[in-house]
């Protein structure tokens, strides 16, 4: 069964992370975990990527966000990256995005575990019809959301 592997640059990161967890556990998806720091411990960084099993990487980091930059460097797998928020949004934000031709890594918002779990839910479903169906009823039930709390604002609203 398909894996992703969630690396955070600390363990302040965890709240984002768990956005990400819950998405996956919600599709049944295997995930693995830890902390790394890109600049503190580039070595376990390259260690976990390269010893995983993972068929996508997500990277969690804020301030700098080296982080997903560097675990794509490791390896030929999709990496996820996801910027934290904090005093320096444009800074991890255009850290993950701004990556060198040759290392891409795909990006969410600042703090979207939750899209950047689903994003590797879609990259997983490539090959994985079930999980393709689960992440369609997903997608219905998020429309389903939208159309009721429509219906609930016009019935406070009187219209």
């Amino acid at each position: 069964m398909s894996k992703v592997f969630i690396v955070m640059g600390s363990k302040s990161d965890l709240p984002v992370a768990e956005k990400a967890i819950a998405i996956l556990k919600r599709f049944g998806i295997r995930f693995d975990i830890a902390v790394a720091s890109a600049h503190r411990t580039p070595a376990r960084v390259e260690e976990l990527v390269k010893g995983s099993d993972a068929d996508v990487f997500i990277a969690i980091a804020g301030l700098s966000a080296a982080l997903p930059g560097v675990v794509a460097s490791f390896t030929l797998k999709p990496v996820i990256g996801v910027p934290v928020s904090g005093n320096l949004n444009m800074d991890a934000l255009l850290s993950v995005v701004q990556m060198p031709p040759g290392i891409p890594v795909a990006a969410v918002g600042l703090d979207r575990g939750d899209n950047a779990a689903v994003l590797a839910a879609e990259i997983l479903a490539i090959g994985d019809a079930s999980l393709a169906d689960a992440l369609a009823a997903y997608r219905a039930e998020q429309a389903e959301k939208v159309l009721s709390d429509s219906e609930k604002v016009r019935a406070e609203l009187g219209c």
